[in-house]
């Protein structure tokens, strides 16, 4: 799968986030090792901490299907009044993604000029904790 088409499964994802608090709709996609995609919106809440990101919505959809590996992750996100644009998984996402991902699994997102962006995990989450660090 392109990033391209990874991006327009993540914006159509974005199209049904609940953000009615913040407007700022986020959407992302997933691609798993075996060809599945799965997408997730951010959806809001009024206590806020209870709010989820696209990117956990994603990842707990893939995971409860039994899916244990991602190989490429999609972010778009934005005015909810707007086309999405560059906007970057937060810290949370990061290393809730960095649990399935491989450090040089690609991360796409767009650049403010509306192009495509790849980092890697490992550029967005360079000291992630892992169940390495459980070991004694």
């Amino acid at each position: 799968m392109t990033p391209e088409a990874l991006l327009q499964q993540a914006e159509n994802a974005r199209q049904n986030s609940y953000c009615p608090y913040s407007r700022f709709a986020v959407g992302a996609a997933i691609l798993c090792d075996d060809g599945r995609v799965f997408d997730g919106c951010n959806i809001e809440n009024a206590a806020f901490s209870p709010t989820i990101c696209a990117e956990r919505v994603a990842v707990a959809k893939a995971v409860s299907a039994g899916v244990r590996r991602i190989t490429a992750v999609a972010v778009v996100g934005g005015n909810a009044d707007k086309k999405g644009g560059a906007c970057t998984p937060c810290g949370v996402c990061r290393q809730v993604l960095a649990e399935f991902c491989a450090p040089d699994t690609p991360v796409y997102m767009y650049d403010t000029d509306g192009g495509v962006c790849t980092r890697t995990m490992n550029e967005l989450l360079p000291f992630g904790f892992s169940a390495a660090d459980l070991e004694e």
